[in-house]
């Protein structure tokens, strides 16, 4: 079966870094499932795995443009300190999550702290990092089994 857009996949990865250090792994879990095309992955991860086959294992290296891009410097926002709940001990360096107006949480980095302000960066950890992973494709169908981030239609909220 080849592997093309609206197909779903099971993957066991181990994502490094330039330096070896593992950022990420399905090694002791369960396979990764996603829907190619769906935009549920990395763009180089995506692209990586339609040039493989079922079984087969290959490693990749994935520029920081085809992964999380490069951080941007909108994305270091600065807020009133007057904002934080009172007794919130946080500390530069520190990954905290912050929640946007409408209520979605994300992660960010404490950059700075001052009696007034505090600056975060909420570019993703991975900006700017070349990517490496060890591939294998250990399924490929037409239908997945995963809940609703694959597209399902066995809950409510997905149809």
């Amino acid at each position: 079966m080849t592997i093309e857009d609206g197909k779903f996949v099971k993957i066991e990865y181990v994502g490094t870094l330039d330096d070896g250090t593992v950022f990420d792994s399905t090694e002791g879990q369960e396979p990764l499932e996603f829907q190619l095309g769906g935009m549920q992955v990395i763009p180089g991860f995506e692209a990586a795995i339609k040039e493989m086959e079922l079984n087969k294992e290959k490693d990749v290296t994935i520029s920081a443009e085809d992964a999380y891009g490069q951080p941007r410097d909108d994305l270091q926002i600065e807020f009133p300190r007057s904002e934080v709940p009172e007794g919130e001990d946080i500390q530069v360096g520190q990954q905290i999550v912050v929640t946007t107006d409408s209520g979605q949480p994300f992660p960010a980095t404490v950059l700075e702290l001052t009696d007034e302000i505090i600056k975060i960066d909420v570019n993703h950890p991975l900006a700017g990092k070349i990517l490496h992973f060890k591939l294998k494709v250990i399924e490929i169908s037409d239908t997945g089994t995963a809940s609703c981030a694959s597209g399902c239609s066995s809950c409510d909220s997905c149809g």
